[in-house]
């Protein structure tokens, strides 16, 4: 993955927006939380394969890091704390948000197809 380049991401987004898309949005603090401090509290969230059709795709700057905003029919599908970004071999747009030790901490992918791991 590389750094996320705002005008890159804008233009990956917007090929998907009026088309059926797959999202997975996964957030997380990792069960490395509680190693680290026995009072954290353990969160996170994970939605796969769900198929949505976005009419608008927004990237903006949130200090640090970035979010991404999917405008949806009925509602919105967002993402903040993103950092990297890649395309991969089967087409698909992944973005994930990483803290400073390199360890996941969100993330949200897009892609024509069913994803399969």
């Amino acid at each position: 993955m590389k750094a996320i380049e705002m005008d890159e991401v804008q233009k990956a987004l917007e090929q998907y927006a009026e088309q059926d898309v797959y999202i997975h949005v996964e957030t997380t603090n990792g069960a490395y939380a509680k190693h680290f401090d026995r009072n954290a509290h353990n969160v996170g969230a994970y939605v796969r394969n769900t198929q949505v059709q976005y009419t608008q795709a927004k990237i903006v700057d949130a200090e640090d890091a970035f979010r991404v905003g999917l405008k949806l029919e009925k509602g919105w599908i967002y993402a903040e704390g993103l950092t990297d970004w890649e395309w991969n071999e089967n087409g698909e747009l992944l973005l994930a948000g990483h803290d400073a030790e390199g360890r996941l901490m969100v993330a949200l992918q897009i892609s024509k197809n069913p994803f399969r791991y």
